[in-house]
């Protein structure tokens, strides 16, 4: 018997068949989750199209085509419907991010017209803990940035970007989308740093995407000055405290397999590998 299939760009009516998607893995989808969440599927507010794929009816599959272009819960099948639809539209994101395989599916079928990529992270360990570490003591001087101390952080959170992706977040349009997002973070709570005597910002981090079931730090940076002097896993260990206290009661992150410092850090901190992401930047 043949299944009947197609995809279509999801529309308002579609969030609680979409959300029933997006739920079924928490962690790796958190980052659209947050968005669909508090946008809804309106293009317009959500940054972008959600794409859906359906089998005999039922909606299983998504992929979210704003600045990111983003697989998710993508069966084989559903990856080559969105593939065809990416080549139709053209490329208009920044980067495709999502869990590994339909990840590297997704852009085998995209890179002969979209190629080549600036960079491609084929494997970024995910990590995952929903608990505080037994033998870290988190660092006390790791505090949220307040409203007043965007010009204190913003230097660093420029550092972290431009060394993390290879390009720098103020070009293009003078940094004003990356600053909105840094200024975001800030009021919403969720950004956090300790600085020295002199008020620099020596370690830093935010939590980014952020679901009542899951939420995800991101842009974890320590000055060059200070790396290899320890402050990496009380510091982390005081973001996870904020995290699960505040926010969440699991929190994940993910890393490049080859940063080996930070997986061990992380894994100090109690952060488990349960899976893996894949990133191709443009």
């Amino acid at each position: 018997m043949l299944t009947q299939t197609t995809t279509r760009v999801l529309e308002p009516s579609d969030l609680d068949a979409a959300l029933a998607v997006l739920d079924r893995e928490p962690v790796a989808n958190a980052f659209v989750t947050s968005r669909v969440q508090v946008a809804g599927l309106d293009p317009w507010r959500l940054g972008g199209e959600m794409w859906g794929w359906y089998e005999d009816g039922m909606l299983t599959s998504l992929c979210y085509a704003g600045a990111n272009l983003v697989p998710i819960c993508a069966t084989p099948r559903a990856v080559r419907a969105f593939a065809d639809r990416a080549r139709r539209a053209g490329r208009r994101c920044s980067s495709i991010v999502g869990p590994a395989e339909p990840t590297a599916q997704l852009w085998r079928l995209l890179e002969p017209n979209w190629g080549p990529a600036r960079d491609v992270r084929a494997h970024q360990p995910l990590m995952v803990t929903d608990r505080m570490p037994g033998t870290i003591t988190p660092d006390p001087y790791v505090r949220r940035i307040r409203k007043d101390e965007m010009d204190t952080i913003m230097p660093a959170c420029v550092a972290m970007f431009t060394e993390e992706v290879g390009v720098s977040p103020m070009a293009g349009d003078g940094g004003l989308l990356y600053q909105a997002r840094v200024a975001e973070l800030v009021g919403s709570g969720r950004s956090f740093a300790r600085l020295d005597e002199h008020g620099k910002v020596v370690f830093k981090a935010e939590i980014g995407a952020a679901t009542d079931r899951a939420c995800q730090i991101q842009g974890v940076w320590v000055a060059p000055e200070y790396r290899g002097k320890g402050l990496a896993a009380p510091a982390m260990a005081a973001v996870l405290r904020y995290a699960l206290a505040d926010v969440a009661p699991v929190v994940s992150l993910y890393v490049n397999d080859f940063n080996t410092a930070a997986r061990r850090t992380y894994r100090r901190v109690g952060f488990e590998e349960v899976g893996a992401f894949m990133s191709v930047l443009f």
